[in-house]
């Protein structure tokens, strides 16, 4: 007894290639302007392209009479409405007052005299100011700021002296991994 045969066709049911969208091709605001003006200088290779001016608005310009009340300025019947509160809470302090020159000059000479003793910090709380701002007035000659440094430094590895094997190894991990940052 025969067997029938059965033929099986083997074609590709599925795409090959992922469909794409082609490029956007936008055309040249400049070029396609109906009243530009193009020069082409052969010799330069340079391309000069005039538009005039646009013109006078009309009265149902979107601009200067704008459809929505964001956009309107505000009148004087809005200036007594009641304001939303603000984002920050440091919106609410009080902007700092200038400082007087003989303040700063105050602030300087006591900070030259003995930086340990008036800190930036010690002095923004003197005289109501931020120690950046102390930082900024009254900045140490730079030998004084390397030997503060220095002496920061040391007082620092005198307390990393007492940190445990454990705590010195991952802070000598921390310390290797911002390196690659």
């Amino acid at each position: 007894m025969l067997k029938p045969r059965l033929f099986f066709s083997f074609t590709r049911s599925y795409a090959t290639r992922i469909a794409e969208k082609p490029p956007a091709r936008f055309p040249d605001p400049l070029l396609n302007h109906s009243n530009a003006v193009v020069k082409t200088l052969k010799d330069e290779n340079l391309t000069f392209i005039h538009r005039p001016p646009p013109t006078a608005p009309s009265p149902h310009s979107t601009t200067l009479a704008p459809a929505s009340p964001l956009l309107k300025s505000p009148t004087l019947s809005n200036k007594n409405a009641p304001m939303p509160p603000l984002l920050r809470p440091s919106a609410y302090k009080a902007a700092p007052s200038q400082m007087s020159d003989k303040d700063i000059e105050q602030l300087r000479k006591l900070r030259l005299s003995n930086p340990e003793k008036y800190s930036r910090a010690k002095l923004a709380k003197l005289f109501k100011c931020t120690p950046n701002f102390v930082s900024k007035v009254a900045a140490l000659p730079r030998p004084q700021r390397k030997e503060f440094a220095r002496k920061m430094e040391t007082e620092h590895a005198t307390v990393r002296e007492k940190w445990g094997e454990k705590k010195a190894t991952f802070v000598a991990i921390k310390q290797k991994r911002r390196e690659f940052w």
